[in-house]
């Protein structure tokens, strides 16, 4: 089955600011950010079944950045992995939904993450587990550009082309803020694409991370380097709050902000065009 892309950005983006906005609270500008990579994993390059999220030899997708968790929700929802009313119990007492993914709570979720530079190490255990198993398995991951401040990003970095893990491919949501400044001036990792392939590692830099097109063409690109005995990094130039303007405008402020019932159907209205 094909999928119109851009509309599916649009459902993932409305279902994230809608229980977000049910909550009063989240992670909301990176969340936003990551929507055109998951769509284009989850709806045309993964091998993957919602009718079945323990097959044998499927692609996997670790979300490093853990504080995203209600992008990758919202993106299973719409795949069909759990109904979408779900949603709305977010990080409330008793969810399958908590703030940071849950392998152990949530159908879909293919690794726990949380604290920062983890869940990257533990998507090239996955990688080389895979190719122990010969799976035939595609492991993606997504990191942040704060996240990449921490050192076991780059350890992992190492091992994993060191061991020649090429089925593994990794995203870098360059969206240039964290929590509380840019990441340029709290701990400025550029050059990055040069850091990347200075560990080994095949590197794709996309100049827009949120047009879904030119995600989906370097996902293409990325797996054109399995077999190369490199794994591959795609660097994403993205926009923190992207699809909101509001969200946009609080630049680092929207790392994690309150977000209403109200500011969240007005923004479902814009990302709908409906303004």
């Amino acid at each position: 089955m094909s999928y119109d892309l851009k509309e599916v950005c649009k459902d993932i983006r409305c279902d994230i600011m809608t229980c977000i906005g049910h909550l009063g609270v989240g992670h909301i500008g990176g969340c936003l950010s990551i929507v055109e990579a998951l769509a284009v994993l989850y709806f045309e390059a993964m091998n993957i079944d919602p009718d079945d999220p323990q097959m044998e030899g499927r692609d996997r997708f670790v979300c490093s950045k853990g504080h995203a968790g209600p992008a990758v929700y919202a993106t299973l929802a719409n795949r069909g992995y759990f109904d979408k009313s779900e949603l709305l119990t977010l990080n409330i007492g008793g969810t399958h939904l908590p703030s940071h993914c849950d392998m152990n709570r949530t159908v879909g979720i293919d690794m726990t993450t949380g604290s920062l530079g983890q869940g990257f190490s533990c998507a090239v255990g996955v990688a080389l587990g895979s190719r122990l198993e010969e799976d035939g398995a595609t492991i993606y991951t997504l990191i942040g550009d704060g996240e990449s401040q921490e050192g076991q990003i780059w350890e992992a970095a190492m091992f994993a082309a060191a061991k020649g893990l090429d089925n593994l491919i990794g995203f870098t949501d360059y969206n240039k803020l964290q929590i509380d400044n840019t990441v340029e001036k709290v701990n400025n990792i550029a050059p990055l694409a040069e850091k990347w392939a200075a560990f080994g590692w095949n590197v794709i830099e996309v100049e827009d991370g949120n047009d879904v097109d030119q995600v989906s063409a370097a996902v293409e690109h990325a797996k054109l380097g399995i077999g190369s005995g490199k794994p591959t990094m795609v660097i994403l130039n993205t926009l923190k709050g992207c699809g909101v303007q509001w969200i946009v405008e609080l630049g680092a402020g929207n790392h994690n902000c309150p977000v209403s019932e109200e500011q969240a159907e007005a923004a479902i209205r814009e990302i709908r065009g409906e303004d």
